[in-house]
């Protein structure tokens, strides 16, 4: 597993930026300016966008925390699973459980050879 870096200065080589036109609340100025980033960092194929806020720098921050964020998720490593045997008890409890629903389910059917007429 590899791991990736979180450093901005780093970061900052490794991803493309994009601005573009925002669109929903925020009024004319929102609408007209490229506010809006988006991150693409090239190595994880992870993509960021930040529209929240009507300034390209706070919605660029915001947009490296998130990257950020994500970064660090795949960076921690999952424990390995151990595998384990059922004790005999268990399977014996199993087969146990089995038997008497087997049982009920039997005594459920018709008995054939009975015919009330």
């Amino acid at each position: 597993m590899k791991k990736y870096s979180i450093d901005l200065r780093n970061l900052k080589k490794e991803v493309r930026l994009d601005y573009y036109k925002s669109s929903g609340p925020g009024g004319q100025h929102k609408n007209k300016t490229m506010s809006s980033v988006r991150l693409y960092h090239e190595l994880t194929g992870i993509r960021v966008i930040a529209t929240e806020s009507r300034s390209q720098i706070k919605n660029r921050e915001l947009a490296f925390k998130r990257l950020q964020v994500k970064l660090m998720e795949l960076n921690i490593k999952e424990k390995e699973r151990i595998l384990t045997k059922k004790p005999r008890y268990v399977k014996e409890q199993i087969l146990q459980n089995k038997k008497i629903r087997s049982e009920k389910k039997q005594s459920r059917k018709r008995v054939s050879g009975e015919d009330t007429e």
